[in-house]
């Protein structure tokens, strides 16, 4: 059954497939042409070679459509949707020329996302019932960050900020060169509130528990434990005591997630949802008549 899936904007959809496809072929496909007529049309279905979760339906259907208008795409699974070994995710129609120079693209950006929901959703069911959010990083492919942050949202997972210019952020560098400078962390973060809309975020990392009333003292609205030991992650949230958003970050694994979100933190990131997912198996079983 289809059900309602996170948007992603066609604007960004496309500029991803038109730059893949003309990477793909730039000159067209020269086997195509040699090798089907030109009048010959295909029938494919998208299928399942292993479980997983779908994302990425529309940009499949995008490479079809930027490659020739006159291909048709049904998706019979919508993104965020679990599937099975076997089962048909959409099917493809139009001339045949057209859907063989599509294929590899759509592969390759379909299955790319299809292992970030599937990995995501995993992570995501590992923390069911504790109340901690999953959510991603800035370690995404470049080029490919909306795509593979939707990927994400499809897993039930939530995204962080998308660049540099969405939020504060102060990292272990940036308090590097605080303390450098002399400057004191408490007055440093006021002053950087001072300075800031009343709707951006603030969010400061910490690797030490002596650090979090500094910062809280900041007026911070997220403090993030980084590589914390799972007893400090239970010391910390103490400290915070519901004065701040509680993120904990730093070597997440699907072994270690649960045990992690039972501490009591809010928010769990992981890196590894996009730099870590492997390509899910999918195909595209095709059969061309003249």
């Amino acid at each position: 059954m289809l059900t309602t899936a996170p948007t992603l904007p066609t604007a960004r959809i496309e500029a991803v497939v038109s730059a893949a496809l003309a990477e793909d072929a730039p000159w067209g496909d020269l086997t195509g042409e040699v090798f089907l007529p030109a009048d010959a049309a295909a029938s494919a279905q998208l299928t399942a070679r292993e479980p997983g979760v779908l994302a990425g339906i529309d940009v499949v259907a995008a490479a079809f459509r930027l490659t020739d208008p006159t291909v048709t795409v049904l998706p019979q699974v919508a993104d965020g949707d679990r599937f099975e070994a076997g089962q048909v995710l959409a099917v493809v129609s139009g001339p045949a020329r057209a859907v063989v120079q599509a294929e590899r693209v759509a592969l390759n950006l379909v299955q790319r996302m299809s292992g970030i929901a599937t990995l995501t959703r995993r992570f995501v069911d590992a923390v069911e019932g504790t109340g901690a959010s999953i959510t991603d990083t800035r370690k995404t492919t470049p080029g490919l960050r909306a795509l593979e942050r939707h990927a994400v949202r499809c897993g039930g997972g939530v995204n962080h900020r998308f660049s540099l210019s969405d939020a504060v952020m102060a990292k272990d560098n940036h308090l590097a060169v605080l303390q450098q400078q002399g400057l004191d962390l408490t007055s440093a973060i006021r002053q950087a509130r001072a300075r800031l809309g009343h709707t951006t975020t603030l969010e400061v990392e910490v690797d030490r528990l002596e650090q979090i009333e500094p910062v809280l003292a900041g007026g911070v609205d997220v403090i993030m434990l980084d590589n914390f030991s799972l007893a400090h992650l239970v010391s910390g949230v103490q400290r915070v005591a519901g004065r701040a958003t509680v993120e904990a970050s730093g070597t997440v694994t699907l072994e270690t997630v649960a045990d992690i979100a039972r501490t009591g933190v809010d928010v769990i990131s992981s890196g590894a949802l996009t730099h870590s997912a492997r390509h899910l198996d999918l195909g595209l079983d095709m059969s061309v008549t003249a």
